[in-house]
């Protein structure tokens, strides 16, 4: 298929492209570079250096099979403090590129949701059928996305797959997690084990968890990067799909930090600091309904696992 990648020279998105690369698709990958990398689109897509609300109109008359649609503005404390960024950043971005689909006959689309869009759960783990009430802008912006979606694909035959993602973490090869502002508890951790940080703070170790930190559920990114293959290849014209990315198991920081330590041979001075406004003490997905209906099954579970990817793509890069 020929394929439109945005924010495609980010994170997830990279290793996402290179994957459809991979397996035999003609990848076109834009992004504006304002928080991506050029080197991060991978070899054999082409590259327009671009913001897609700007060119999605002209460039989807090309004959697109689809859209794997990264492109976002994801800083939760930034999203507070300027929220206009995040609704015309992400909403409006979103309705250009869905007007652009209609306007062309683009059949199909896969998107980069959050598991933001739940805010704090009832139970545990989270499902799908779970109350979206998300308690800062970047979580409200993603779930008005979704919504537009479906509006879109019932009034106009787009077949659509949100992925609610939980904590992305680990690299594939060349492509790992690199931003200007780090916000990821992994990534943080190992940039202590670099010496460009000097200690790691935990916020919060009274929780009602069993050693008194949060915990979060890490899904390794290219077991992301499989499900977006999968759901490709599951869209069905006229239905807005919405599934949860995560392993159903959680990892406390404690051991996050104590797992970084075993990997880096990096003692990782941490020291504990009051909770954070808003952090759940623990945020696990159920994801049977992405095993059932798509077929995905996360194969890299182990933290160790995700945290040496992780490590080498940091240490590669230093």
């Amino acid at each position: 298929m020929k394929l439109l990648v945005t924010g495609g020279a980010g994170y997830v998105g990279s290793v996402c492209a290179a994957r459809l690369v991979e397996t035999g698709h003609e990848v076109v990958v834009v992004d504006d570079l304002s928080t991506g990398h050029a080197d991060a689109v991978p070899d054999g897509a082409t590259f327009v250096q671009a913001d897609i609300a700007d060119v999605a109109a002209d460039l989807l008359t090309g004959g697109f099979d689809g859209v794997l649609h990264f492109a976002a503005k994801s800083l939760v404390g930034e999203s507070m403090a300027d929220p206009a960024k995040y609704w015309a950043g992400n909403v409006l971005t979103s309705l250009r590129l869905l007007d652009a689909m209609r306007d062309n006959g683009v059949p199909r689309l896969v998107f980069s949701s959050t598991a933001a869009t739940y805010g704090e759960p009832e139970q545990i783990p989270i499902l799908e059928t779970a109350p979206t009430r998300p308690t800062n802008t970047y979580g409200a912006t993603k779930l008005a996305i979704d919504h537009a979606i479906t509006s879109y694909a019932t009034a106009h035959g787009i077949a659509a797959v949100s992925l609610r993602y939980f904590n992305v973490a680990g690299a594939y090869g060349r492509f790992g997690e690199r931003h200007t502002t780090e916000t990821h508890l992994i990534p943080i951790v190992l940039q202590v084990a670099l010496g460009t940080r000097p200690a790691i703070s935990i916020y919060g170790d009274d929780y009602p968890t069993a050693d008194g930190t949060c915990v979060r559920d890490y899904i390794h990114v290219l077991d992301l990067a499989e499900a977006h293959l999968l759901a490709l290849a599951n869209t069905r014209a006229g239905e807005h799909q919405v599934y949860n990315l995560g392993t159903g198991t959680g990892f406390s920081n404690r051991e996050v930090v104590q797992t970084c330590r075993d990997v880096t041979g990096h003692p990782i001075p941490a020291d504990f600091a009051p909770r954070r406004a808003g952090d759940p003490a623990v945020l696990v997905a159920s994801a049977t309904a992405a095993a059932e209906n798509l077929g995905w099954k996360p194969e890299r579970t182990d933290l160790h696992t995700i945290i040496t990817d992780a490590w080498t793509f940091t240490r590669d890069r230093a």
